[in-house]
């Protein structure tokens, strides 16, 4: 049986089938994540949705993604996402990075991890309420380009420290390995 759908409709019940692609269940009842064509698996009770409209991009867990930092406070920051695994998104995404997931040691700061403006790479740890929540503790994760907190410039790696080359302001930042080597890059490629 197939019939067409809208985001939310309801499709049926877990009791009679179970959640297939295309489809999310909540409190027990079964319901289109798409617009698109619902097909019913009679022998195998599934129900899933094949979307008519392009699927977005969406972040997952495990996936490695370029952001923009948007805000920080003390232990935490906003970003805008706007790359995932080498994909550029056409709308961004809010997440949001945690002192505590932001390196692997301890950091008493957020803004000696990031200040807002520069760019990160990170992997998503969390989908929890669909707010993706990140990490830049692991290996090719951290800040790629990073801005004076002063004047607004780029700041240079000089003798493993950040340093304008504006104004001369020093800064401190979580690193990425290949930081100003490939800003546009999640694979670090």
């Amino acid at each position: 049986m197939n019939h067409p759908v809208l985001p939310g409709d309801k499709l049926g019940v877990v009791e009679e089938f179970l959640p297939g692609i295309g489809t999310y269940e909540q409190e027990g009842t079964i319901y289109s994540n798409f617009t698109g064509t619902a097909k019913i698996d009679t022998r195998n009770k599934r129900v899933t949705v094949i979307p008519t409209t392009r699927v977005p991009e969406l972040p997952k867990e495990g996936t490695t993604v370029l952001a923009s930092v948007t805000h920080v406070q003390e232990k935490m920051a906003t970003m805008s996402i706007w790359k995932i695994d080498g994909r550029t998104l056409q709308n961004p995404f809010t997440a949001i990075l945690h002192i505590s997931s932001s390196s692997p040691r301890y950091e008493r700061n957020m803004s000696e991890v990031c200040k807002a403006g520069d760019i990160i790479r990170a992997r998503v740890i969390d989908m929890t309420n669909r707010i993706p929540q990140l990490t830049t503790a692991g290996r090719g994760l951290g800040v790629v380009k990073g801005f004076c907190s002063k004047c607004g410039a780029v700041l240079s790696l000089v003798n493993r420290r950040l340093q304008c080359s504006s104004c001369g302001n020093v800064e401190r930042r979580r690193l990425a390995e290949d930081y100003l080597k490939s800003e546009g890059s999640v694979n670090g490629s």
